[in-house]
């Protein structure tokens, strides 16, 4: 089955658009508050897990051999910086306010 070439090109930009958004997210990491930074990380992980899900996708694609793991490590990681996302905002939910 042949993948047409517009396919790779659109998997490519989104790679490419995945890495220029880890940019503000490094910059969030050297912030003083330890709040931020805290977010900045699952926003790291997060954006890490996409790039690599993009790449497995793209290598998948272009590259005779078999690149389809990376795909699992991408949603592995996407999947762990969402969980304790959504931990994070139960707990925060839970919180009695004043």
């Amino acid at each position: 089955m042949d993948i047409p070439d517009w396919f790779v090109w659109i998997a490519l930009g989104l790679a490419v658009l995945q890495a220029l958004a880890l940019v503000p997210v490094i910059r969030r990491l050297r912030g003083p508050d330890s709040a931020v930074r805290s977010k900045a990380r699952l926003d790291l992980l997060e954006t890490v897990g996409n790039v690599v899900l993009l790449a497995g996708l793209l290598l998948s694609l272009v590259v005779a051999e078999s690149w389809f793991w990376l795909i699992f490590a991408g949603f592995a990681l996407m999947g762990a910086a969402y969980a304790v996302k959504g931990v994070r905002r139960l707990r925060a939910r839970r919180r009695p306010t004043a």
